[in-house]
């Protein structure tokens, strides 16, 4: 598959199909986290703290043996490894307590919302100064993301919810934006994964209380498919993405998991969840557009 991938300029019209056919398939695994996790603790047959260690474990297994095929190096002891262990850990704990009340697709509409104002605020606070356009697109953004939190009349955002999911967003922007320097992201998410566990052991192993078989194996189909191999298959399309397109196209997980959401789930999208996600989307869309636009003009 990745030896397709590299044949571009041979396959032309074929290679396009393919890297179009596996990000498409790395965003819905993106959604569906959503989606198993709603339905399995919001449908009762597992607890949150189970789903997430059950989630990590199956996560670092799955990530484990496509290193050990693929070779290279976790170079567990670094010390940037402490960071992104406990940042995942927040994502992994905040992600699985905020679907006992939220509704999949509203809890990536947060989540995304957070994780994108989040990484554009630390942009500008570490000296990155921000375009006009990345300043429109964001406030457009950080909008849509207050509205879905509205709590008044037609608000459909829980606030206990909301909150666990404002820290799963945050734990996994300070992720993101600690691994960006990372040369081998799959080995850098792999051992983060493994470390990851032990500290959602010791915070979480005592709030476990119920699991079921069917709950058991949502955890293990999120954690090994839809994050462990999403994630490895991410690693492998996106070098061949230009940044501003890779960032575009991660618009659609919202979309995707209000959509699966409502049709597997029978949730109700309602009008103003509808206008968060047109306005989130958008104003992010502006925002990490900016720079290509920039350069079409220069």
């Amino acid at each position: 598959m990745i030896e397709r991938l590299g044949s571009s300029r041979k396959n032309g019209y074929g290679d396009f199909m393919w890297l179009f056919l596996l990000t498409a398939l790395t965003m819905i695994a993106f959604a569906a986290n959503s989606v198993l996790t709603r339905l399995a603790v919001d449908g009762g047959f597992i607890d949150p703290s189970s789903f997430a260690l059950m989630r990590v474990l199956s996560g670092a297994v799955v990530l484990g043996m496509i290193m050990t095929i693929r070779g290279g190096s976790l170079h567990l002891l670094q010390r940037n490894r402490v960071v992104g262990a406990c940042s995942l850990a927040t994502y992994m704990a905040g992600f699985s307590l905020a679907y006992l009340t939220l509704d999949a697709g509203l809890g990536a509409l947060i989540l995304f919302g957070v994780v994108q104002v989040s990484m554009f605020a630390h942009g500008a606070m570490s000296g990155s100064s921000p375009t006009h356009r990345q300043v429109v697109g964001a406030s457009i953004a950080f909008a849509g993301l207050l509205l879905a939190l509205w709590p008044g009349p037609g608000g459909q955002a829980n606030i206990v919810g909301a909150g666990f999911m404002i820290a799963a967003g945050l734990g996994w922007a300070v992720y993101t934006i600690s691994g960006r320097a990372s040369p081998d992201p799959l080995a850098a998410t792999t051992a983060n994964f493994i470390l990851c566990l032990p500290v959602l052991a010791v915070v979480l192993v005592g709030l476990a209380s119920r699991t079921t078989a069917l709950g058991l194996a949502l955890a293990i189909l999120c954690g090994g498919v839809t994050s462990g191999l999403g994630y490895a298959l991410w690693y492998t399309v996106l070098p061949r993405l230009q940044q501003s397109v890779a960032a575009v196209i991660q618009l659609s997980v919202p979309i995707i998991a209000l959509i699966g959401g409502a049709v597997l789930l029978g949730e109700t999208i309602t009008p103003l969840v509808a206008l968060a996600t047109l306005l989130v989307i958008s104003g992010i869309a502006i925002a990490v557009t900016s720079r290509s636009v920039q350069a079409d003009r220069t």
